[in-house]
Protein backbone atom coordinates (compact mmCIF):
# COMPACT_ATOMS: atom_id res chain seq x y z
CA UNK A 1 0.00 0.00 0.00
CA UNK A 2 1.59 3.38 -1.04
CA UNK A 3 0.90 6.52 0.18
CA UNK A 4 1.06 10.42 -1.63
CA UNK A 5 1.36 10.26 -5.16
CA UNK A 6 2.59 12.78 -7.93
CA UNK A 7 0.26 15.78 -7.33
CA UNK A 8 -2.71 15.00 -10.54
CA UNK A 9 -3.43 17.67 -13.08
CA UNK A 10 -6.34 20.24 -12.53
CA UNK A 11 -9.02 18.67 -15.02
CA UNK A 12 -7.67 14.65 -13.63
CA UNK A 13 -8.72 15.71 -10.14
CA UNK A 14 -12.31 17.44 -11.45
CA UNK A 15 -12.95 14.33 -13.26
CA UNK A 16 -11.96 12.40 -9.72
CA UNK A 17 -13.88 14.67 -7.37
CA UNK A 18 -16.97 14.11 -9.89
CA UNK A 19 -16.69 10.44 -9.37
CA UNK A 20 -16.61 10.20 -5.84
CA UNK A 21 -20.03 8.73 -4.97
CA UNK A 22 -19.45 7.37 -1.27
CA UNK A 23 -17.84 9.98 1.73
CA UNK A 24 -16.70 8.12 4.49
CA UNK A 25 -17.07 9.49 7.83
CA UNK A 26 -14.84 8.22 10.78
CA UNK A 27 -14.00 9.61 14.18
CA UNK A 28 -10.59 7.89 13.93
CA UNK A 29 -8.87 6.40 11.03
CA UNK A 30 -5.29 4.35 11.32
CA UNK A 31 -3.37 4.34 7.48
CA UNK A 32 0.23 4.92 9.20
CA UNK A 33 1.65 3.92 12.05
CA UNK A 34 3.81 7.34 12.69
CA UNK A 35 0.63 9.43 12.05
CA UNK A 36 -1.40 8.76 15.61
CA UNK A 37 -4.41 9.54 14.83
CA UNK A 38 -6.33 6.58 15.64
CA UNK A 39 -6.35 5.00 19.18
CA UNK A 40 -7.47 1.15 18.43
CA UNK A 41 -9.83 -1.26 16.61
CA UNK A 42 -12.22 1.17 15.20
CA UNK A 43 -9.41 3.66 13.06
CA UNK A 44 -7.35 0.58 12.16
CA UNK A 45 -10.65 -0.91 10.81
CA UNK A 46 -11.46 2.77 9.07
CA UNK A 47 -8.00 2.67 7.48
CA UNK A 48 -8.28 -1.30 6.40
CA UNK A 49 -11.62 -0.05 4.89
CA UNK A 50 -10.10 2.68 2.77
CA UNK A 51 -7.22 0.74 1.72
CA UNK A 52 -9.44 -2.09 0.40
CA UNK A 53 -11.77 0.33 -1.49
CA UNK A 54 -8.45 1.84 -2.99
CA UNK A 55 -7.66 -1.44 -4.15
CA UNK A 56 -11.19 -2.49 -5.63
CA UNK A 57 -11.51 1.21 -7.57
CA UNK A 58 -14.54 1.88 -4.75
CA UNK A 59 -15.37 6.26 -5.66
CA UNK A 60 -15.33 7.04 -2.08
CA UNK A 61 -13.45 10.18 -0.18
CA UNK A 62 -13.01 9.89 3.51
CA UNK A 63 -13.68 12.17 6.89
CA UNK A 64 -11.74 12.04 10.10
CA UNK A 65 -10.19 14.80 12.61
CA UNK A 66 -5.97 15.32 12.88
CA UNK A 67 -4.94 14.88 16.37
CA UNK A 68 -1.98 16.97 16.46
CA UNK A 69 -1.10 15.24 19.75
CA UNK A 70 -2.95 11.78 18.54
CA UNK A 71 -3.94 9.47 21.24
CA UNK A 72 -1.26 9.36 23.62
CA UNK A 73 2.13 7.86 23.72
CA UNK A 74 1.97 5.34 27.00
CA UNK A 75 5.32 4.86 28.99
CA UNK A 76 4.47 2.24 31.93
CA UNK A 77 7.04 3.02 34.59
CA UNK A 78 8.46 0.19 36.88
CA UNK A 79 5.92 -0.04 39.11
CA UNK A 80 3.42 -0.91 35.71
CA UNK A 81 1.92 2.61 36.34
CA UNK A 82 0.91 3.71 32.99
CA UNK A 83 1.34 7.42 32.11
CA UNK A 84 0.23 9.30 28.85
CA UNK A 85 2.55 11.55 26.92
CA UNK A 86 1.73 13.49 24.02
CA UNK A 87 2.50 12.07 20.78
CA UNK A 88 4.12 15.36 18.80
CA UNK A 89 4.06 14.91 15.04
CA UNK A 90 4.08 16.76 12.03
CA UNK A 91 1.16 16.55 9.53
CA UNK A 92 3.75 18.06 6.82
CA UNK A 93 5.40 15.03 6.60
CA UNK A 94 2.34 12.87 5.27
CA UNK A 95 -0.42 15.43 4.16
CA UNK A 96 -0.79 18.54 1.86
CA UNK A 97 -2.63 21.37 3.22
CA UNK A 98 -5.85 22.54 1.84
CA UNK A 99 -6.35 26.42 1.31
CA UNK A 100 -10.33 26.07 1.77
CA UNK A 101 -11.91 26.71 4.76
CA UNK A 102 -15.45 26.76 6.20
CA UNK A 103 -17.06 27.99 9.45
CA UNK A 104 -19.36 26.09 12.13
CA UNK A 105 -20.56 27.55 14.99
CA UNK A 106 -19.62 26.22 18.17
CA UNK A 107 -21.42 28.05 21.79
CA UNK A 108 -22.07 31.41 19.35
CA UNK A 109 -18.35 31.60 17.83
CA UNK A 110 -17.74 30.80 13.97
CA UNK A 111 -15.15 28.47 14.16
CA UNK A 112 -13.08 28.45 10.69
CA UNK A 113 -12.21 24.15 9.66
CA UNK A 114 -9.79 23.23 7.28
CA UNK A 115 -8.30 20.04 6.43
CA UNK A 116 -5.13 18.02 5.60
CA UNK A 117 -5.04 15.88 2.38
CA UNK A 118 -3.73 12.56 2.52
CA UNK A 119 -3.88 9.92 -0.39
CA UNK A 120 -3.69 6.13 -0.30
CA UNK A 121 -2.87 4.18 -3.27
CA UNK A 122 -4.67 0.64 -3.61
CA UNK A 123 -2.24 -1.99 -5.45
CA UNK A 124 -4.49 -1.04 -8.80
CA UNK A 125 -3.30 2.66 -8.68
CA UNK A 126 -6.48 3.64 -7.47
CA UNK A 127 -6.02 6.42 -5.16
CA UNK A 128 -8.91 8.08 -2.33
CA UNK A 129 -8.42 11.42 -0.34
CA UNK A 130 -8.94 11.31 3.48
CA UNK A 131 -9.14 14.58 4.91
CA UNK A 132 -7.93 15.27 8.05
CA UNK A 133 -9.93 17.87 9.73
CA UNK A 134 -8.12 21.20 11.76
CA UNK A 135 -9.36 23.88 13.56
CA UNK A 136 -6.31 25.03 14.50
CA UNK A 137 -6.07 28.18 12.79
CA UNK A 138 -4.88 31.64 13.48
CA UNK A 139 -8.45 33.24 14.59
CA UNK A 140 -10.11 30.66 16.41
CA UNK A 141 -9.87 30.60 20.19
CA UNK A 142 -7.78 28.86 22.03
CA UNK A 143 -10.34 26.48 23.04
CA UNK A 144 -11.33 26.08 19.60
CA UNK A 145 -7.99 25.41 18.61
CA UNK A 146 -7.55 22.48 21.01
CA UNK A 147 -9.96 20.71 19.53
CA UNK A 148 -8.26 18.41 17.24
CA UNK A 149 -4.86 18.14 19.83
CA UNK A 150 -6.42 15.21 21.27
CA UNK A 151 -8.19 11.78 20.39
CA UNK A 152 -11.01 10.79 23.07
CA UNK A 153 -10.24 13.85 25.59
CA UNK A 154 -11.84 16.19 27.41
CA UNK A 155 -15.28 16.66 29.01
CA UNK A 156 -19.02 15.99 27.14
CA UNK A 157 -18.88 19.87 25.61
CA UNK A 158 -15.28 18.80 24.07
CA UNK A 159 -16.44 15.58 22.50
CA UNK A 160 -19.82 17.25 21.64
CA UNK A 161 -17.90 19.93 19.76
CA UNK A 162 -15.18 17.96 18.06
CA UNK A 163 -17.88 15.78 16.70
CA UNK A 164 -19.72 19.08 15.34
CA UNK A 165 -16.45 19.96 13.28
CA UNK A 166 -16.18 15.81 12.08
CA UNK A 167 -20.16 15.77 10.84
CA UNK A 168 -20.97 19.78 9.83
CA UNK A 169 -17.41 20.91 9.29
CA UNK A 170 -17.32 17.33 7.26
CA UNK A 171 -20.04 17.93 5.05
CA UNK A 172 -19.36 21.63 4.52
CA UNK A 173 -15.91 21.29 3.69
CA UNK A 174 -16.42 18.45 1.15
CA UNK A 175 -18.89 20.94 -0.56
CA UNK A 176 -16.28 23.36 -0.41
CA UNK A 177 -13.35 21.34 -1.65
CA UNK A 178 -15.27 20.13 -4.90
CA UNK A 179 -17.13 16.73 -4.35
CA UNK A 180 -20.70 18.12 -4.71
CA UNK A 181 -22.07 14.95 -5.83
CA UNK A 182 -21.63 12.37 -3.02
CA UNK A 183 -24.35 9.99 -2.91
CA UNK A 184 -24.01 8.17 0.25
CA UNK A 185 -22.77 9.31 3.87
CA UNK A 186 -21.11 6.20 5.56
CA UNK A 187 -20.91 6.85 9.52
CA UNK A 188 -18.38 4.87 10.74
CA UNK A 189 -19.91 4.77 14.40
CA UNK A 190 -22.35 7.28 15.63
CA UNK A 191 -19.60 10.19 16.31
CA UNK A 192 -20.35 11.49 13.08
CA UNK A 193 -24.20 11.50 12.88
CA UNK A 194 -24.40 15.22 13.24
CA UNK A 195 -24.24 15.09 9.69
CA UNK A 196 -27.82 14.06 9.08
CA UNK A 197 -28.30 17.52 10.94
CA UNK A 198 -26.72 19.19 8.04
CA UNK A 199 -28.09 17.50 5.46
CA UNK A 200 -31.47 18.46 6.49
CA UNK A 201 -30.49 21.78 7.24
CA UNK A 202 -28.91 22.21 3.84
CA UNK A 203 -32.03 21.49 2.44
CA UNK A 204 -34.24 23.41 4.67
CA UNK A 205 -35.72 20.35 6.11
CA UNK A 206 -37.17 21.77 9.57
CA UNK A 207 -40.20 19.97 10.20
CA UNK A 208 -39.61 16.01 11.40
CA UNK A 209 -42.30 14.71 9.39
CA UNK A 210 -41.58 16.54 6.22
CA UNK A 211 -41.91 14.34 3.27
CA UNK A 212 -38.00 15.40 2.04
CA UNK A 213 -36.94 13.19 4.91
CA UNK A 214 -36.60 9.47 3.23
CA UNK A 215 -34.39 12.25 0.18
CA UNK A 216 -31.80 12.44 3.16
CA UNK A 217 -32.19 9.12 4.85
CA UNK A 218 -31.38 7.54 1.34
CA UNK A 219 -27.88 9.39 1.24
CA UNK A 220 -27.21 7.76 4.80
CA UNK A 221 -25.72 4.64 6.00
CA UNK A 222 -24.80 3.92 9.69
CA UNK A 223 -22.37 0.86 11.32
CA UNK A 224 -22.60 0.74 14.44
CA UNK A 225 -19.59 -0.93 16.82
CA UNK A 226 -20.66 -0.88 20.11
CA UNK A 227 -22.68 -3.90 22.16
CA UNK A 228 -23.63 -2.06 25.75
CA UNK A 229 -25.40 1.16 26.21
CA UNK A 230 -23.05 3.06 28.13
CA UNK A 231 -20.55 3.26 25.05
CA UNK A 232 -23.06 5.01 22.64
CA UNK A 233 -22.48 9.24 23.06
CA UNK A 234 -25.22 10.89 24.26
CA UNK A 235 -25.55 14.53 25.32
CA UNK A 236 -27.90 16.39 27.49
CA UNK A 237 -30.28 19.13 25.12
CA UNK A 238 -28.44 22.02 27.69
CA UNK A 239 -25.31 21.26 26.48
CA UNK A 240 -26.96 20.91 22.62
CA UNK A 241 -28.09 23.94 23.14
CA UNK A 242 -25.16 25.60 24.34
CA UNK A 243 -22.92 24.50 22.00
CA UNK A 244 -24.78 24.14 18.54
CA UNK A 245 -27.33 27.06 18.62
CA UNK A 246 -30.60 27.26 16.92
CA UNK A 247 -28.58 25.27 13.80
CA UNK A 248 -32.20 23.25 13.76
CA UNK A 249 -35.72 23.37 15.85
CA UNK A 250 -35.12 21.83 18.81
CA UNK A 251 -38.42 19.79 18.76
CA UNK A 252 -36.89 18.07 15.09
CA UNK A 253 -33.81 17.21 16.55
CA UNK A 254 -35.18 15.49 19.67
CA UNK A 255 -37.60 13.79 17.02
CA UNK A 256 -34.54 11.85 15.86
CA UNK A 257 -32.25 11.64 18.77
CA UNK A 258 -34.03 10.91 21.46
CA UNK A 259 -36.71 12.38 23.68
CA UNK A 260 -34.30 12.99 26.73
CA UNK A 261 -30.90 13.28 25.48
CA UNK A 262 -29.39 13.50 21.97
CA UNK A 263 -28.48 9.91 21.18
CA UNK A 264 -26.14 10.01 18.47
CA UNK A 265 -26.55 6.06 17.79
CA UNK A 266 -30.79 6.75 17.67
CA UNK A 267 -29.72 10.17 15.66
CA UNK A 268 -27.68 7.90 12.93
CA UNK A 269 -30.32 4.91 13.12
CA UNK A 270 -33.26 7.11 12.40
CA UNK A 271 -31.86 9.03 9.45
CA UNK A 272 -30.34 6.07 7.52
CA UNK A 273 -31.42 3.89 4.82
CA UNK A 274 -29.64 1.17 6.24
CA UNK A 275 -27.78 0.29 9.35
CA UNK A 276 -25.10 -2.85 10.03
CA UNK A 277 -23.90 -4.11 13.22
CA UNK A 278 -20.48 -5.80 12.49
CA UNK A 279 -20.68 -9.53 13.51
CA UNK A 280 -23.84 -11.71 13.24
CA UNK A 281 -23.89 -11.73 16.69
CA UNK A 282 -23.55 -8.20 17.20
CA UNK A 283 -26.36 -7.61 14.77
CA UNK A 284 -28.67 -9.91 17.24
CA UNK A 285 -27.09 -8.06 20.07
CA UNK A 286 -27.95 -4.36 18.37
CA UNK A 287 -31.50 -5.30 17.37
CA UNK A 288 -32.35 -6.35 21.59
CA UNK A 289 -30.30 -2.46 22.40
CA UNK A 290 -32.55 -1.10 19.60
CA UNK A 291 -35.50 -2.81 18.67
CA UNK A 292 -37.99 -2.05 16.11
CA UNK A 293 -34.87 -0.71 13.62
CA UNK A 294 -33.81 -3.11 10.82
CA UNK A 295 -30.07 -4.21 11.87
CA UNK A 296 -28.13 -6.00 9.19
CA UNK A 297 -24.58 -7.45 10.04
CA UNK A 298 -21.35 -7.44 7.71
CA UNK A 299 -18.68 -8.92 9.66
CA UNK A 300 -15.59 -6.87 9.96
CA UNK A 301 -12.25 -7.71 7.96
CA UNK A 302 -8.58 -6.93 7.80
CA UNK A 303 -6.74 -5.48 5.02
CA UNK A 304 -4.96 -8.96 4.38
CA UNK A 305 -2.15 -7.68 2.90
CA UNK A 306 -1.09 -4.73 5.07
CA UNK A 307 -1.36 -7.95 8.28
CA UNK A 308 0.63 -10.23 6.69
CA UNK A 309 4.23 -10.53 7.92
CA UNK A 310 6.43 -10.14 5.25
CA UNK A 311 7.76 -13.86 5.66
CA UNK A 312 4.54 -15.00 4.89
CA UNK A 313 4.14 -12.03 1.86
CA UNK A 314 7.26 -13.84 0.35
CA UNK A 315 5.94 -17.35 0.60
CA UNK A 316 2.57 -16.40 -0.53
CA UNK A 317 3.68 -14.20 -3.30
CA UNK A 318 5.68 -17.59 -4.52
CA UNK A 319 3.20 -20.02 -4.33
CA UNK A 320 -0.21 -17.63 -4.70
CA UNK A 321 0.62 -15.00 -6.88
CA UNK A 322 -2.49 -12.49 -7.22
CA UNK A 323 -3.42 -12.65 -3.68
CA UNK A 324 -2.00 -8.99 -2.93
CA UNK A 325 -5.33 -7.81 -4.21
CA UNK A 326 -7.32 -10.80 -4.50
CA UNK A 327 -7.29 -12.25 -0.42
CA UNK A 328 -10.17 -14.64 -1.35
CA UNK A 329 -7.25 -16.61 -3.35
CA UNK A 330 -5.75 -17.70 0.27
CA UNK A 331 -7.95 -20.33 -0.02
CA UNK A 332 -5.21 -22.21 -1.93
CA UNK A 333 -3.18 -21.79 1.50
CA UNK A 334 -4.63 -25.15 1.89
CA UNK A 335 -2.05 -26.60 -0.49
CA UNK A 336 1.36 -25.10 0.92
CA UNK A 337 4.57 -26.79 1.67
CA UNK A 338 4.43 -27.68 5.57
CA UNK A 339 7.99 -26.99 5.76
CA UNK A 340 7.45 -23.42 4.38
CA UNK A 341 4.69 -22.44 6.17
CA UNK A 342 6.56 -23.06 9.09
CA UNK A 343 9.77 -21.72 7.72
CA UNK A 344 7.68 -18.27 7.40
CA UNK A 345 6.41 -18.44 11.06
CA UNK A 346 9.72 -19.42 12.53
CA UNK A 347 11.33 -16.32 11.11
CA UNK A 348 8.62 -14.17 12.01
CA UNK A 349 8.42 -15.90 15.59
CA UNK A 350 12.19 -14.69 15.49
CA UNK A 351 11.77 -11.39 14.85
CA UNK A 352 9.31 -10.81 17.57
CA UNK A 353 11.27 -12.39 19.83
CA UNK A 354 14.41 -10.09 18.85
CA UNK A 355 11.98 -6.53 19.35
CA UNK A 356 11.20 -7.97 22.69
CA UNK A 357 14.48 -8.38 24.06
CA UNK A 358 15.46 -4.61 22.37
CA UNK A 359 12.53 -2.76 24.03
CA UNK A 360 12.38 -4.64 27.19
CA UNK A 361 15.24 -6.37 28.02
CA UNK A 362 13.24 -9.44 28.29
CA UNK A 363 14.60 -12.63 26.99
CA UNK A 364 11.90 -14.84 25.20
CA UNK A 365 12.67 -18.87 24.26
CA UNK A 366 12.27 -19.41 20.23
CA UNK A 367 10.87 -23.24 20.92
CA UNK A 368 8.55 -22.00 23.69
CA UNK A 369 4.90 -22.29 22.96
CA UNK A 370 4.31 -17.96 22.70
CA UNK A 371 0.64 -16.51 23.47
CA UNK A 372 -0.12 -13.34 22.33
CA UNK A 373 -2.54 -10.96 24.13
CA UNK A 374 -2.90 -7.34 22.89
CA UNK A 375 -5.65 -5.00 22.64
CA UNK A 376 -7.24 -2.15 24.67
CA UNK A 377 -6.52 -2.56 28.11
CA UNK A 378 -10.26 -2.56 29.67
CA UNK A 379 -12.00 -4.52 32.04
CA UNK A 380 -14.86 -6.55 30.13
CA UNK A 381 -11.23 -7.91 27.76
CA UNK A 382 -10.19 -9.77 30.98
CA UNK A 383 -6.45 -9.58 30.07
CA UNK A 384 -5.37 -11.50 33.45
CA UNK A 385 -8.01 -14.43 33.14
CA UNK A 386 -5.40 -16.74 32.46
CA UNK A 387 -3.57 -15.60 35.66
CA UNK A 388 -6.97 -16.50 37.66
CA UNK A 389 -5.18 -19.69 38.98
CA UNK A 390 -1.47 -19.12 39.27
CA UNK A 391 -0.91 -23.39 40.37
CA UNK A 392 -3.02 -24.66 37.25
CA UNK A 393 -0.90 -22.44 35.06
CA UNK A 394 2.09 -23.44 36.45
CA UNK A 395 1.70 -27.15 36.33
CA UNK A 396 0.12 -26.41 32.79
CA UNK A 397 3.71 -24.73 31.54
CA UNK A 398 5.72 -27.47 33.92
CA UNK A 399 4.41 -30.67 32.24
CA UNK A 400 5.02 -29.57 29.08
CA UNK A 401 7.71 -27.91 27.28
CA UNK A 402 6.45 -24.61 28.77
CA UNK A 403 4.59 -21.66 28.30
CA UNK A 404 5.07 -17.57 28.12
CA UNK A 405 3.17 -14.70 27.45
CA UNK A 406 3.25 -11.16 25.45
CA UNK A 407 1.18 -8.60 26.38
CA UNK A 408 0.24 -5.27 24.71
CA UNK A 409 -2.31 -2.45 24.83
CA UNK A 410 -3.30 1.25 26.23
CA UNK A 411 -6.03 2.10 28.53
CA UNK A 412 -7.98 5.35 28.41
CA UNK A 413 -6.69 7.79 30.27
CA UNK A 414 -9.39 7.91 32.67
CA UNK A 415 -9.88 4.16 32.57
CA UNK A 416 -8.72 3.48 36.05
CA UNK A 417 -9.73 -0.51 35.92
CA UNK A 418 -7.90 -0.80 33.10
CA UNK A 419 -4.26 0.71 34.28
CA UNK A 420 -4.90 -1.32 37.05
CA UNK A 421 -5.28 -4.20 35.08
CA UNK A 422 -1.85 -3.04 33.15
CA UNK A 423 -0.38 -3.22 37.03
CA UNK A 424 -1.64 -5.98 37.83
CA UNK A 425 -0.13 -8.09 34.89
CA UNK A 426 3.29 -6.70 35.24
CA UNK A 427 3.06 -7.26 38.85
CA UNK A 428 2.51 -11.44 38.33
CA UNK A 429 5.26 -10.84 35.66
CA UNK A 430 7.61 -10.18 37.96
CA UNK A 431 6.63 -13.12 40.50
CA UNK A 432 6.48 -15.55 37.39
CA UNK A 433 10.23 -15.09 36.81
CA UNK A 434 11.96 -18.23 36.24
CA UNK A 435 8.58 -19.90 35.33
CA UNK A 436 6.73 -18.66 33.29
CA UNK A 437 7.43 -15.70 30.50
CA UNK A 438 5.21 -12.93 30.72
CA UNK A 439 6.18 -9.12 29.23
CA UNK A 440 4.08 -6.17 28.91
CA UNK A 441 5.35 -4.55 26.09
CA UNK A 442 4.38 -0.61 26.01
CA UNK A 443 3.07 2.11 23.51
CA UNK A 444 0.74 -0.87 21.27
CA UNK A 445 0.48 0.95 17.93
CA UNK A 446 -0.14 -0.52 14.37
CA UNK A 447 3.76 -1.15 13.72
CA UNK A 448 3.73 -3.38 17.37
CA UNK A 449 0.20 -5.52 16.69
CA UNK A 450 1.80 -6.33 12.77
CA UNK A 451 4.87 -7.61 14.95
CA UNK A 452 2.91 -9.49 17.18
CA UNK A 453 -0.06 -11.18 15.38
CA UNK A 454 2.78 -12.93 13.38
CA UNK A 455 5.32 -13.58 16.04
CA UNK A 456 3.34 -15.52 18.61
CA UNK A 457 1.92 -18.98 18.43
CA UNK A 458 -1.52 -18.81 19.76
CA UNK A 459 -3.84 -15.12 19.68
CA UNK A 460 -5.50 -15.30 23.31
CA UNK A 461 -8.77 -13.59 23.85
CA UNK A 462 -11.10 -13.28 26.54
CA UNK A 463 -13.60 -10.37 26.41
CA UNK A 464 -16.63 -10.67 28.38
CA UNK A 465 -19.85 -11.86 25.95
CA UNK A 466 -21.40 -10.17 24.63
CA UNK A 467 -19.31 -7.25 25.09
CA UNK A 468 -16.82 -8.06 21.75
CA UNK A 469 -18.74 -6.37 18.76
CA UNK A 470 -16.43 -7.86 16.73
CA UNK A 471 -12.75 -8.34 17.35
CA UNK A 472 -10.15 -7.95 14.31
CA UNK A 473 -6.76 -8.88 16.02
CA UNK A 474 -7.36 -12.72 15.54
CA UNK A 475 -8.25 -12.24 11.79
CA UNK A 476 -4.92 -10.30 12.08
CA UNK A 477 -3.09 -13.47 13.36
CA UNK A 478 -4.92 -15.83 10.93
CA UNK A 479 -3.84 -14.48 7.60
CA UNK A 480 -0.44 -15.08 9.41
CA UNK A 481 -1.59 -18.93 10.07
CA UNK A 482 -1.54 -18.10 13.82
CA UNK A 483 -5.00 -19.91 15.43
CA UNK A 484 -7.03 -18.03 18.13
CA UNK A 485 -7.92 -19.36 21.23
CA UNK A 486 -11.11 -17.97 21.96
CA UNK A 487 -14.11 -16.74 23.86
CA UNK A 488 -17.00 -17.57 21.86
CA UNK A 489 -17.94 -13.66 20.95
CA UNK A 490 -17.76 -11.12 18.04
CA UNK A 491 -16.45 -12.41 14.69
CA UNK A 492 -14.97 -15.49 16.40
CA UNK A 493 -18.11 -17.28 16.53
CA UNK A 494 -18.15 -17.41 12.58
CA UNK A 495 -14.53 -18.01 12.37
CA UNK A 496 -13.74 -21.08 14.74
CA UNK A 497 -14.36 -24.24 13.20
CA UNK A 498 -12.65 -26.31 16.63
CA UNK A 499 -9.48 -28.24 15.61
CA UNK A 500 -9.30 -26.78 12.55
CA UNK A 501 -8.66 -22.46 12.55
CA UNK A 502 -8.53 -22.68 16.65
CA UNK A 503 -10.59 -23.57 19.80
CA UNK A 504 -13.37 -21.85 21.61
CA UNK A 505 -13.46 -20.99 25.37
CA UNK A 506 -16.26 -22.75 26.15
CA UNK A 507 -18.98 -24.74 24.69
CA UNK A 508 -18.61 -24.51 21.06
CA UNK A 509 -21.51 -27.53 20.28
CA UNK A 510 -23.26 -27.12 17.02
CA UNK A 511 -20.86 -24.71 15.45
CA UNK A 512 -20.37 -24.58 11.85
CA UNK A 513 -18.74 -22.64 8.87
CA UNK A 514 -17.38 -18.81 8.84
CA UNK A 515 -20.27 -16.80 7.69
CA UNK A 516 -23.08 -19.08 8.44
CA UNK A 517 -25.34 -18.85 11.08
CA UNK A 518 -24.05 -20.30 14.20
CA UNK A 519 -26.11 -22.40 17.04
CA UNK A 520 -23.96 -20.40 19.80
CA UNK A 521 -26.32 -17.77 18.82
CA UNK A 522 -28.98 -19.53 20.43
CA UNK A 523 -27.19 -20.60 23.35
CA UNK A 524 -27.23 -17.14 25.14
CA UNK A 525 -24.95 -14.85 27.08
CA UNK A 526 -21.44 -16.76 28.08
CA UNK A 527 -21.76 -19.02 25.24
CA UNK A 528 -20.37 -21.88 27.64
CA UNK A 529 -18.75 -20.10 30.24
CA UNK A 530 -21.18 -17.45 32.16
CA UNK A 531 -18.85 -16.62 34.97
CA UNK A 532 -15.27 -15.42 34.58
CA UNK A 533 -14.26 -18.94 36.83
CA UNK A 534 -16.10 -20.85 34.30
CA UNK A 535 -14.12 -18.81 31.64
CA UNK A 536 -11.05 -19.56 33.34
CA UNK A 537 -11.84 -23.13 33.77
CA UNK A 538 -12.65 -23.80 30.35
CA UNK A 539 -9.14 -21.96 29.03
CA UNK A 540 -6.95 -23.92 31.74
CA UNK A 541 -8.84 -27.12 30.15
CA UNK A 542 -8.31 -26.55 26.61
CA UNK A 543 -4.89 -25.44 26.81
CA UNK A 544 -4.06 -28.42 29.43
CA UNK A 545 -6.08 -30.96 27.15
CA UNK A 546 -5.55 -29.65 23.80
CA UNK A 547 -3.49 -26.57 23.04
CA UNK A 548 0.12 -27.36 24.53
CA UNK A 549 -0.02 -31.08 23.66
CA UNK A 550 -0.72 -30.29 20.11
CA UNK A 551 2.17 -27.66 19.74
CA UNK A 552 4.82 -30.25 21.48
CA UNK A 553 4.06 -33.69 20.18
CA UNK A 554 1.94 -32.81 17.04
CA UNK A 555 4.09 -30.39 14.60
CA UNK A 556 2.46 -31.72 11.40
CA UNK A 557 -1.58 -31.26 13.62
CA UNK A 558 -0.49 -27.90 14.14
CA UNK A 559 1.18 -26.98 10.74
CA UNK A 560 -2.35 -28.33 9.14
CA UNK A 561 -4.13 -25.79 11.47
CA UNK A 562 -1.85 -22.64 10.17
CA UNK A 563 -3.07 -24.00 6.52
CA UNK A 564 -6.52 -23.83 7.47
CA UNK A 565 -5.89 -20.48 9.38
CA UNK A 566 -4.96 -18.72 6.49
CA UNK A 567 -7.11 -20.89 3.88
CA UNK A 568 -10.48 -20.03 5.72
CA UNK A 569 -10.31 -17.24 7.82
CA UNK A 570 -7.71 -15.16 6.01
CA UNK A 571 -9.60 -15.90 2.88
CA UNK A 572 -12.67 -14.96 4.34
CA UNK A 573 -12.39 -12.27 7.27
CA UNK A 574 -10.73 -9.37 5.19
CA UNK A 575 -11.97 -5.98 3.93
CA UNK A 576 -12.12 -6.84 0.62
CA UNK A 577 -14.90 -8.98 1.19
CA UNK A 578 -16.42 -6.35 4.16
CA UNK A 579 -16.13 -3.27 0.98
CA UNK A 580 -18.09 -5.45 -1.74
CA UNK A 581 -20.77 -6.33 1.00
CA UNK A 582 -21.22 -2.56 1.67
CA UNK A 583 -21.34 -1.94 -2.45
CA UNK A 584 -24.01 -4.51 -3.06
CA UNK A 585 -26.05 -4.01 0.16
CA UNK A 586 -25.65 -0.16 0.87
CA UNK A 587 -24.35 2.14 -1.54
CA UNK A 588 -25.73 0.78 -4.75
CA UNK A 589 -28.98 -0.05 -3.26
Amino acid sequence: METQPAPERPVQERIRKRERRIAYFSMEIGVEPKMPTYSGGLGVLAGDTIKSAADLKVPMVAVTLIYKQGYFRQQIDGDGVQHELPYEWNPRKFMKLRRQTVLVHIEGRAVRVRAWEYRVRGATGYTIPIFFLDTDIDGNSDYDRSLVQRLYGGDDKYRLAQEAVLGIGGVRLLHELGYRRILRYHMNEGHSSLLTLELLRQRDIIEPDSHKIDGVRRMCVFTTHTPVPAGHDQFSYELVREVLGEFLPMDTIRAFAGEDRLNMTRLALNLSHYVNGVAKEHQRVSREMFPGYQIDSITNGIHAWTWTSDPFRDLFTRFIPGCKNEPTSLRYAISLPADEIWKAHAEAKRKLIQHVAMTSGTVLDGETLTIGFARRATAYKRADLVFTDIARLKHIAGEAGGVQFVFAGKAHPMDDDGKNLIRKIIEISRALEGEIGVVYLEDYDMQLARLLVAGVDVWLNTPRHPQEASGTSGMKAAVNGVPSLSVLDGWWIEGCIEGMTGWAIGSIAGNQRAGMEHAALERGPGAGCATDEDCAEALYDKLERVVVPTFYNDRARWIEMMRHCIAINGSFFNTHRMVNQYVMSAYIQ
